[in-house]
């Protein structure tokens, strides 16, 4: 009995301890699995050290699923070009507990060479580390003949050009390989005016053993300050396909300096023009073939300026004379551009008035301008051609006429009672011999129009009272005729007109369809079914197989469509079956459904 109790507490203290050991255990794991999936953010990066202009990848990873916005990356600005970002998210299930892993991999381009610090980027309440990243200076990229694969090249028409002066600045990019996503600058200095000039220009050119396509982009700039102004380089970036793989590379061209030169002393008149070449062509077109005094002409003064904008070029005054006025329009703008420049045209459009006749001489139209080739003062102009302006009628012309207008503006002398009184709305007679004739006979009588009596009124009353009733005859003959022709085209034939019935009631016809559907024969079943459908719903509602559709159930409608489908394809007729359309009209005629041969067989055989 000793040994017993014995043995029994030993085994008491081993299964306590036991269990002992388990809870700690337990109590250990739970600890660690906090521990091991506390709320952290870590960053990477796939390379530490990396040349310049080469592409590096940051790795951020939240091990939480609250993670707001996403990383922020603006503390990455400073010193690198984020060129992309994408995300994935993963989810890990341990000890009944899921986590959710978020990753995000970021492309960055350093901006310059040195040795930089990726600063902590915080990602919803938590943040990672810094991590340092090494930039080099990488070896140039040549191809095998000592060439670069990329060249940027900038060069201006005119290096000491005058104040406003065009300057055509040209911007070339030779490329030996294919660009991917190309990126290049556009000219912009504060103390210029840039536009462009025409379509980029492509041609090819060899350069120590390697072949160049070589595109042309030209600009044109005028300066608006004199001195020293530097137009900055101009800038490609682009990937290229390499042999270690894709490159991002940046080329710039060279800085070019342009001094602008005043305006010169010797330049006496008060608008500044600079133009290679200023053109002046007038022309005065008259608006009928003999133009006189008041009539108006159209002056057309047509300027070109070679080399400059057409809102250089300066207004023109236009001053009226006793001779004509003249009533300016608003000017037309209009810029050609080439290879070569620009070409400045300013067209204006006077309407001039002549007020005296004679030769009317137009002044001439004077354009000075400053001659950038020759580097000289110089005044285009234009001459207008005369046009001879005819006078007034004369006073001869203009005495006969009033002395006309006086004589049929006299009294006439007294007339009779019996003469009617003149009518001015009527023309005047041909003209005669007045010599021998009396005063009286010079203006033209006509009587006076005679009253209506009543019985015209009558008259016309009647007429019009006939022709009302006519038209009301007609309008009420017109409505009958068109509700018969209505009638008529409604009464369509029925089926009985031309198809009599040759059954005698319901019951007979739904036999025969009924019979005709066991003998599967399809040919018939279209005259059984309308003779079965008259019989059941009448004529006035049985057209065709339509109708039968519409007042049968689904099934019915849908195992006649099967039916008309193998009637009109080109299947024999044999391989329609009509079982199951003549179970569907029983179930339809006696309004319960008919049991399947499954409940028939569990009816007989319950065991089945």
């Amino acid at each position: 009995m000793v040994i017993k109790q014995t043995f029994f507490s030993f085994n008491l203290k081993r299964s306590m301890r036991c269990l002992l050991s388990i809870l700690v255990t337990i109590l250990l794991t739970a600890s660690f699995s906090n521990n091991l999936y506390a709320d952290t953010v870590t960053s990477s990066l796939n390379k530490s050290t990396v040349t310049e202009n080469e592409i590096v990848q940051l790795t951020i990873r939240a091990d939480f699923s609250d993670t707001g916005n996403g990383p922020e990356l603006a503390p990455l600005q400073r010193d690198f070009d984020v060129l992309g970002k994408s995300q994935n998210s993963q989810f890990s299930f341990n000890l009944g507990t899921s986590r959710a892993m978020n990753y995000w991999v970021i492309s960055l381009m350093p901006k310059s060479v040195g040795t930089f610090e990726i600063p902590p980027i915080k990602v919803g309440e938590h943040e990672s580390q810094a991590i340092k990243l090494v930039v080099q200076n990488s070896p140039q990229l040549l191809d095998e003949n000592g060439n670069p694969p990329v060249i940027v090249k900038t060069e201006v028409s005119e290096i000491e050009p005058y104040l406003q002066q065009e300057v055509i600045l040209s911007v070339q990019l030779y490329t030996s390989v294919a660009l991917q996503n190309a990126n290049r600058s556009v000219p912009s200095h504060p103390d210029l005016v840039i536009e462009r000039l025409i379509d980029d220009q492509m041609s090819y050119q060899t350069i120590n053993g390697t072949q160049y396509q070589v595109i042309t982009r030209e600009y044109l700039a005028f300066p608006q300050r004199s001195g020293l102004l530097t137009i900055p380089p101009q800038t490609l970036q682009a990937m290229i396909n390499t042999s270690t793989g894709r490159r991002m590379i940046k080329v710039q061209s060279e800085p070019l300096n342009v001094q602008v030169l005043p305006i010169p002393a010797s330049y006496s008149s008060d608008t500044w023009l600079p133009s290679s070449n200023v053109t002046v062509s007038t022309k005065l077109e008259k608006t009928n073939e003999s133009p006189r005094v008041g009539d108006t002409l159209i002056w057309t003064i047509d300027i070109k300026a070679k080399g400059a904008l057409p809102e250089q070029i300066p207004t023109l005054d236009f001053n009226s004379t006793r001779d004509y006025k003249m009533y300016p329009k608003p000017s037309k703008f209009n810029t050609q551009k080439t290879s070569n420049g620009a070409t400045g045209n300013q067209t204006i459009t006077v309407e001039v008035v002549p007020t005296a006749d004679g030769t009317l001489q137009l002044p001439d139209v004077s354009i000075t301008y400053w001659d950038t080739e020759a580097r000289a003062i110089k005044t285009a102009s234009a001459t207008t051609e005369e046009i001879v302006v005819a006078p007034l009628p004369s006073s001869a012309t203009q005495s006969q006429t009033d002395s006309n207008t006086s004589k049929i503006s006299e009294p006439l002398p007294a007339q009779p009672r019996s003469v009617a009184p003149i009518s001015l709305a009527k023309t005047p007679t041909k003209k005669t011999d007045t010599a021998n004739e009396p005063a009286s006979m010079e203006v033209a009588i006509t009587a006076p129009p005679s009253s209506r009596s009543l019985r015209d009124y009558l008259i016309f009353g009647l007429l019009l009272l006939s022709l009302l009733m006519i038209a009301g005859w007609l309008a009420i003959w017109l409505k009958k005729r068109q509700k018969s022709d209505s009638k008529s085209a409604t009464q369509v034939p029925t089926l009985q007109d031309f198809a009599p019935l040759s059954t005698v009631d319901e019951n007979s016809a739904y036999k025969a369809l009924i019979e005709c559907c066991h003998n599967n024969n399809l040919s018939e079943l279209r005259s059984c079914l309308l003779e079965w459908a008259r019989h059941r719903w009448g004529d006035h509602e049985i057209h065709s197989v339509d109708d039968i559709k519409r007042l049968t159930s689904v099934e019915v409608t849908q195992l006649l469509m099967e039916s008309e489908l193998l009637m009109y394809s080109n299947n024999p007729l044999h391989e329609w079956y009509g079982e199951s359309l003549a179970d569907a009209l029983e179930e339809f005629t006696s309004g319960q459904p008919k049991p399947s041969q499954a409940g028939q067989l569990k009816t007989l055989y319950p065991n089945f």
